[in-house]
């Protein structure tokens, strides 16, 4: 896996590949066509200059190109973590870690994910989160601390999987 590490290398697990791989999929041989369609049509209007839909849909195109794009990019450039053969005794990429926030009793579990995968309301934080950070590395019981908005925050790690 190191040997792939560089300054544009991204993470991600099997699945947040699989669901970036279906949306390319869906981009390219749905969306792409679809919008192709809608620009002749648009085209064979007639007058470019004040065609709405003929600049709408060039201005979807710009966008659906720049996605297209930056999910090749984004796939090209990621190490696909393998979860099965993970060692739970840190805190790692792909894991998933129960916290108990200082002073709480609710127990949140998270997993460490690359940047392109992380969505909070999912429990998926980044390894480059301020959270994320902190938890790398560390062990059961240990305590982190994290600079938030509100003043720092301190987590104990009650257990990783």
């Amino acid at each position: 896996m190191d040997s792939q590490v560089g300054p544009n290398t991204h993470y991600l697990t099997a699945e947040g590949a699989r669901e970036l791989r279906e949306e390319l999929e869906y981009l390219k041989n749905v969306k792409r066509p679809d919008l192709a369609a809608r620009l002749r049509h648009a085209i064979q209007q007639g007058d470019l200059s004040e065609n709405a839909d003929y600049h709408a849909a060039k201005e979807e195109q710009g966008f659906l190109e720049g996605r297209i794009l930056e999910l090749e990019r984004l796939l090209r450039d990621s190490v696909i973590l393998d979860e099965s053969s993970q060692n739970v005794s840190r805190v790692q990429m792909g894991v998933k870690v129960t916290v108990v926030e200082q002073g709480f009793d609710d127990h949140e579990v998270f997993q460490l994910v690359g940047r392109a995968e992380a969505n909070p309301a999912q429990g998926k934080i980044s390894n480059e989160s301020p959270l994320g950070r902190a938890l790398i590395g560390k062990r059961v019981g240990e305590v982190v601390r994290v600079a938030a908005p509100g003043g720092e925050t301190v987590f104990k790690i009650v257990k990783i999987e």
